[in-house]
């Protein structure tokens, strides 16, 4: 009950964002959640003996959301920055695993909210697409892998998700794709309503899996406790994170 509550209340907050809210709005929403985000990163990072992150990759993070897009020069600059305040580490063992586990931390979160930030610019409706095909598979996921999800999908990483699940998110996915690119991109051709939105699926439940890989290897269930029912912020949105730079991506070769 806890999760269908704070779903209620946040998505609505989220589509009138994203659809209406302004630029500025929607730069300080998306530089919240990307900041509640790398917070619980951090803390799985901590699971994994790598601790003390500081303040650098949150500085890089909102580096990465500000400055225009071509980041690859400013990417590099905080690679190098990552691996010289490292070295402050008493043990140079950590130096390796301290710069490149925040240098990731900066991509997986910032840099794929970035392209969430591109895909609004392109429209809202792009952006709203991208999550909301994932709450729609998630959805499908849910009852058909509860109910008839025999076959684990990856028994190791996440043992409850089911090849059944996957196929029913896949395709409760498309189906919504497909009504949704028709209805505010009726230029796009169904073949390509399909291929974007299940691309966009399979990106998110890469994403889910992604996350649940990294908690269990720090030993940890949920990313956070701020989501009643759902567990921290980076639980809410791994799937995200995976479909956005998908879509966008998938936006930029099609032009």
């Amino acid at each position: 009950m806890k999760r269908v509550l704070t779903a209620l209340i946040l998505i609505p907050i989220v589509m009138c964002a994203v659809i209406w809210g302004p630029s500025w709005l929607i730069f300080a929403m998306v530089t919240l959640v990307a900041m509640l985000c790398y917070r619980e990163y951090c803390g799985i990072a901590a699971g994994y003996g790598v601790a003390r992150l500081g303040p650098v990759g949150f500085a890089a993070g909102l580096g990465v959301l500000a400055l225009p897009d071509n980041g690859s020069i400013f990417l590099t600059v905080v690679a190098l920055a990552a691996i010289s305040l490292a070295m402050r580490s008493e043990e140079l063992a950590e130096v390796l695993p301290r710069a490149s586990t925040m240098l990731l931390g900066v991509v997986y979160i910032f840099g794929t909210w970035k392209c969430g930030l591109q895909l609004r610019d392109t429209s809202p409706y792009w952006l709203l697409f991208a999550l909301a095909i994932n709450w729609v598979g998630d959805t499908g996921a849910y009852y058909v892998g509860k109910n008839i999800g025999m076959h684990k999908l990856a028994p190791r990483v996440s043992p409850g998700k089911s090849w059944e699940g996957a196929l029913a998110s896949v395709v409760s996915a498309m189906a919504f794709g497909v009504f949704y690119l028709h209805h505010f991109f009726p230029e796009l051709s169904t073949a390509e309503t399909v291929a974007v939105s299940g691309l966009a699926n399979i990106s998110g439940q890469l994403g889910d899996l992604a996350e649940s890989a990294l908690k269990r290897g720090a030993g940890v269930k949920d990313s956070g406790t701020l989501l009643p029912g759902h567990g921290g912020m980076l639980d809410r949105v791994d799937s995200a994170l995976f479909t956005m730079p998908a879509v966008y991506v998938y936006l930029r070769l099609m032009k």
